[in-house]
């Protein structure tokens, strides 16, 4: 399933963005131990100014970069944004308040406003995104991949009482849709949100799903990558040579 592009989309004056980039980027060890996730390389630039180009060529102005892990070299590196025609400020996380948690700290952000994790690498059309989520009736709207896992087993099915098998397949292909890292949320997720605590994306989809509030998918069948994967952080930088 695919979007129909909105005509000449624009971005709101005044829209808000926040990129968090305050995790310790556990999964590109030993390099991110001296190294924000942010900072790593792809081609000859870091990851995040690849994030902020695409918010900048979309129209985004106003960006908040949620930092927390080697925080200082974040912010001597892209400063307050005018190299990239931006205007960044930053969050300040004095210990990982996970994907989410940060966002009860920062000012004025408006009915809706983007929120995107600061290692994924898309084509993704953000104004899009943010014109379907504000024409919704959603308090979240989260943009998702599908994504294919390989199975390395023989996978069977069988009946728990007499545990004879009824079908079996050899090393199955399964699909998945996943979300990207790309949100667009309205003001009243906030209230979902406890104050100083750690608080991940999963935790406020079920919060929103359990107060029977609306949640909606926004599929992009093109490129997305997630940095802070070997495989994807390797294949964006194949990308990125050639």
């Amino acid at each position: 399933m695919s979007h129909k592009r909105v005509s000449d989309p624009k971005v709101p004056s005044g829209a808000r963005v926040v990129v968090m980039a305050g995790g310790r980027g556990t999964r590109l060890r030993p390099y991110t131990t001296v190294l924000p996730k942010p900072l790593m390389p792809v081609g000859d630039r870091p990851i995040l100014e690849h994030v902020l180009e695409s918010l900048a060529s979309a129209g985004f102005e106003r960006v908040t970069v949620s930092v927390g892990h080697l925080a200082e070299l974040i912010q001597a590196f892209f400063g307050t944004g005018e190299r990239w025609g931006l205007k960044i400020d930053y969050a300040i996380e004095d210990r990982p308040l996970h994907t989410m948690g940060a966002l009860r700290f920062i000012e004025d952000l408006g009915e809706d406003f983007l929120v995107m994790m600061g290692d994924v690498l898309t084509d993704l059309h953000l104004v899009d995104l943010w014109e379907d989520h504000c024409r919704s009736s959603a308090l979240l709207t989260t943009a998702v991949s599908r994504r294919q896992v390989q199975t390395d087993f023989g996978v069977l099915e069988y009946d728990s009482a007499d545990r004879r098998i009824r079908r079996f397949e050899e090393k199955p292909v399964l699909q998945y849709d996943v979300s990207m890292g790309i949100h667009m949320l309205s003001r009243e997720c906030l209230d979902f949100i406890p104050r100083g605590e750690p608080f991940g994306f999963d935790r406020l989809v079920l919060a929103l799903l359990a107060a029977k509030k609306t949640v909606r998918a926004f599929p992009h069948p093109g490129k997305w990558l997630d940095i802070g994967r070997h495989e994807d952080y390797e294949k964006a930088n194949e990308e990125n040579t050639q």
